[in-house]
């Protein structure tokens, strides 16, 4: 019924041409101060999740990590990855392109929440 995080049809493009250049990627999100409260893009293989991350889901088959701390306060939203012009966190992958992936929510419905409850 619905996925807790999205991806606009911009972001994905920005997601593919960045795989064409990095390989498969992933994404993170700590909710640390600076780079951290931003969504960021990683080659798959070089960064490591730990339990300390959940996995939200997925888009454009890229896994999406946010810290268990983090998800807390996220929890009773949708995350929709978007991308805007501008420089985001220099470590993130998109850097060089100009662009920097977005994260913008939305508060799930009561049913929505139900159903996600259900299927945890």
């Amino acid at each position: 019924m619905v996925e807790r995080v999205t991806v606009t049809g911009e972001a994905i493009q920005l997601i593919e041409h960045l795989k064409q250049i990095h390989g498969q990627l992933m994404f993170h999100q700590s909710g640390g101060c600076c780079d951290g409260s931003s969504p960021m893009c990683y080659p798959r293989k070089e960064f490591r999740v730990g339990d300390s991350d959940v996995l939200l889901g997925w888009i454009s088959e890229t896994p999406f990590y946010m810290s268990k701390d983090q998800y807390q306060y996220w929890k009773h939203t949708q995350l929709i990855i978007d991308v805007v012009d501008g420089r985001g966190g220099m470590f993130s992958l998109e850097g060089p392109e100009g662009k920097r992936f977005l994260t913008r929510s939305r508060v799930f419905t009561d049913e929505e929440k139900e159903w996600l409850a259900e299927k945890e």
